[in-house]
């Protein structure tokens, strides 16, 4: 599954993007702790997430995008052989 974050500059606006294509639940809100437990345990992720134009949000959101790179790195020790991949 390949999501384009063209346009995305906000941390808010990345979290809705999760929320609407990866099927968080309704009480999913723009928080990391939220968005590394949906991932880990609340839905099915799939095999491979790829994150393609993702420049511009780690340019307007550069502590967002540092925190985005350590979930990356977490998720694929907690959850091999699933990745989360930047394209």
């Amino acid at each position: 599954m390949t999501l384009d974050l063209t346009g995305i500059t906000s941390k808010a606006a990345i979290h809705q993007l999760f929320k609407e294509q990866l099927g968080f639940e309704d009480w999913y809100g723009p928080s990391w702790d939220a968005f590394w437990d949906s991932i880990i345990a609340i839905v099915e992720m799939p095999p491979v997430l790829t994150l393609t134009n993702w420049e511009e949000f780690a340019r307007c959101c550069p502590r967002d995008m540092q925190i985005l790179r350590q979930v990356i790195q977490d998720y694929e020790v907690e959850m091999a052989p699933k990745r989360i991949v930047l394209g």
